[in-house]
């Protein structure tokens, strides 16, 4: 497997894990969990993978349920990290009057996102690249309550650590997924696609229809007004 590393950027996980080893998974877990700049980093792949080697007795020595923990702790932290930051930059970042982005109405629709969404949001978030590094900044500058965040932040580390982690333990110990790695990291980067790409398209068919439903709107205004007579 250690040739696999060098083949294919997917598996920096095997690379992470094989030059630090526990020491890399809960670095590069907390980075992934709330640092801003480190959504590219390796998630899902990255626990599959310490799953998988701790079975096969490769670079991780640790028992497993060290490592769930670990990953858990890490996950945690790596949520309090990013809710800390978008808690206090997000409010001068959303005061800049002439910011396209940073708008003071994007700060109270995101506050709105957290109240209606936030529980299910977090949840989500784990098993989804980028998602599971932003949302947490998110819930900071939406000021979601935070026994609420805290509760479902451990809740989704632990769901997260614990399935993949077992699932590439027990399925690394199959002679098949063991000659068939690349394969089976690729699958799991582009099933944890599918949520965001579905995601994408809700939120541009509903864009869509309320601009449909604006112009529909406005075209009556406008005929009555042309309809009036002038003095």
């Amino acid at each position: 497997m250690s040739t696999l590393a060098s083949s294919s950027p997917l598996l920096d996980a095997e690379a992470l894990i094989s030059a630090f080893g526990l020491l890399g998974i809960m670095i590069t877990v907390f980075a992934q969990c709330g640092v801003v700049f480190c959504f590219f980093l390796p998630g899902d792949s990255l626990l599959f993978t310490s799953g998988l080697l701790v079975a096969n007795h490769q670079f991780l020595r640790q028992p497993l349920w060290v490592v769930m923990l670990v990953v858990v702790v890490a996950a945690v932290l790596g949520n309090q990290f990013g809710y800390a930051f978008g808690k206090r930059v997000g409010p001068p970042l959303f005061r800049r009057p002439n910011s396209r982005l940073f708008k003071a109405r994007n700060a109270e629709r995101a506050h709105d996102l957290m109240l209606k969404h936030g529980p299910k949001a977090l949840l989500m978030a784990r098993f989804i690249p980028v998602f599971r590094t932003f949302i947490p900044i998110i819930a900071g500058v939406g000021r979601m309550r935070y026994r609420t965040f805290l509760l479902y932040s451990v809740v989704g580390a632990v769901v997260w650590s614990v399935s993949l982690n077992l699932i590439g333990f027990y399925l690394g110990q199959i002679e098949f997924v063991r000659d068939n790695i690349e394969s089976i990291v690729i699958g799991i980067v582009l099933v944890s696609g599918i949520p965001v790409i579905m995601e994408a398209v809700k939120i541009r068919r509903r864009a869509k229809a309320a601009r449909s439903t604006t112009t529909t709107t406005a075209a009556p205004a406008a005929d009555a007004r042309e309809a009036e007579p002038q003095p």
